[in-house]
């Protein structure tokens, strides 16, 4: 498979729809999306099956609060390139190869990791499985964002994106777990790492960006992607150690109330911003911050918006709230009902593909059909129908229709709702700084719900399994009411 154009420049205007550029990122989106499922949903299981209390399993929810901070790593995608693989695949393609390798070692090493024997192994690998993903979707995003600039360039290469992205968080998902109910689930995640390293090869195959040796460029890389390996690991340890101590110092336990924390931290953010985008709008534009590589992106987004950044961010933090926290316990909830790994596996399986598939292709159509508040707020509406299906599951006798129908009813909606909040989010970055701008807005979207989805465990001992889904799903549908705001002041 071969761009049909350079990574400097990113194919033109006229050029995106091209089936090789678009057929290029529906490969990326499966290489992104395949170990997603791995380090969230399919983990939760893996703990309650190994009979982990709710408690901790709502816990393990905090190791994809990594992936909200990706701004913090991601304006290195936007300057730097990997040394070796950068000589002849690019930059972009440089940050895809080192990920997807990490991606196959995380995956063998949550694989080996027992977490009856040593939860701390297990989340250290988790973390690592959520950094290297992380990394690899803020590589592809911020190619993506570099080539395209409006909706309607933008909407078939998202789609793309996601029918890759969701196939492979499905069909990642639904062999795994029928395959740990036969052969245990370090097969299971073996499976996956293995199907993980075949994407490899496949990017390496696409066109170079220079003559030079390929043999050299990718020995050289590979010994990069060791040390950087190494030394992550090393990091996630020790960090992981402490925060560990911190965690025991406060007393904190699988049966505390977190909930009241995790809203205050919630709102601390907006304080934040509020009390800094005066400062930031009142800075010089010779001001050396506004050039600063860690710092220049996310100046220049509040710069440029002012105070409606904070509704935009409001909005983005709504929007996906049902999905998330639905994602943290609806595998404990179908195991708590008492359905198998086999029935789990089956309904994740290619009913669920097909409905993904059919979501995002409606929301891909939508977006570049209809103005922004009319496909956000139909995915919004979908989405919150797929929570309710859960409430209704939680409620109905154990059989496999009510399975496969709330199945159908979760992926289709929320296959539409992320088609087009991603095409959403896309138009809103500065060319100039596509992965930083993504990644910020995106991992923003998920920084309240991830945090919430930590406390769930207390907010189902509360409320129930069926007031919780509800709860998830009425959260979603608020971020309407911003739609008519956001689409005043941000309708591209």
């Amino acid at each position: 498979m071969e761009a049909t154009a350079t990574e400097g420049q990113g194919p033109k205007a006229g050029t995106t729809r091209n089936a090789r550029v678009v057929a290029l990122f529906g490969l990326l989106g499966f290489s992104s999306g395949l170990p997603f499922l791995l380090f969230s949903a399919v983990l939760f299981l893996r703990l309650t099956k190994n009979g982990a209390p709710l408690g901790v399993v709502a816990f393990f929810a905090w190791v994809s609060l990594l992936p909200t901070f990706k701004f913090a790593w991601a304006p290195m995608l936007d300057r730097l390139t990997i040394p070796g693989f950068g000589r002849v695949w690019g930059r972009w393609r440089s940050w895809i190869l080192l990920s997807q390798l990490g991606v196959v070692v995380s995956l063998v090493g949550l694989a080996l990791a027992d977490p009856d024997r040593n939860l701390s192994l297990t989340a250290l690998w988790a973390l690592q499985l959520a950094f290297w993903a992380t990394t690899l979707e803020a590589a592809a995003d911020g190619w993506r964002c570099e080539v395209a600039h409006d909706a309607k360039a933008q909407a078939p290469l998202v789609s793309a994106v996601l029918w890759g992205y969701r196939s492979a968080m499905v069909a990642a998902g639904s062999a795994a777990v029928v395959m740990a109910d036969y052969a245990g689930w370090a097969a299971a995640y073996l499976a996956v790492a293995a199907a993980a390293f075949a994407a490899f090869p496949l990017v390496l195959a696409t066109k170079p960006e220079s003559g030079k040796a390929k043999a050299a460029a990718l020995f050289a890389g590979l010994a990069v992607t060791a040390g950087l390996l190494v030394l992550g690991l090393g990091a996630t340890a020790v960090v992981g150690a402490g925060v560990l101590r911190a965690v025991d110092a406060a007393g904190l336990t699988p049966r505390t109330n977190v909930t009241p924390v995790v809203l205050v931290l919630c709102g601390l953010p907006f304080v934040i911003m509020m009390l800094a985008i005066p400062r930031i709008r009142a800075l010089a534009p010779e001001n050396k911050l506004l050039a600063s590589p860690a710092l220049g992106p996310y100046l220049d987004f509040f710069r440029t918006l002012g105070f409606a950044a904070v509704g935009i961010l409001a909005f983005v933090s709504l929007y996906r709230m049902g999905d998330v926290l639905a994602l943290t316990l609806a595998k404990p909830l179908l195991s708590s009902v008492g359905y198998t790994l086999t029935q789990i596996g089956i309904a994740d399986g290619a009913l669920s593909l097909v409905a993904n598939i059919a979501g995002v292709g409606v929301g891909g159509w939508a977006a570049a059909r209809f103005e922004a508040r009319i496909s956000l707020a139909l995915g919004a509406v979908f989405a919150a129908l797929g929570n309710a299906a859960y409430v209704w599951l939680a409620n109905a006798p154990p059989s496999d229709m009510v399975l496969y129908v709330t199945a159908f009813a979760d992926n289709f909606g929320n296959g539409m709702a992320a088609a087009v909040f991603v095409v959403y989010l896309s138009v809103l970055v500065n060319p100039r700084y596509p992965a930083a701008q993504y990644a910020f807005l995106a991992g923003f979207a998920f920084l309240l719900p991830r945090l919430l989805a930590g406390a769930s465990a207390s907010l189902q001992r509360d409320i129930g399994y069926d007031g919780f889904f509800a709860l998830s799903g009425a959260l979603s549908l608020v971020s309407v009411a911003l739609l008519p705001l956001l689409a005043r002041k941000q309708q591209p």
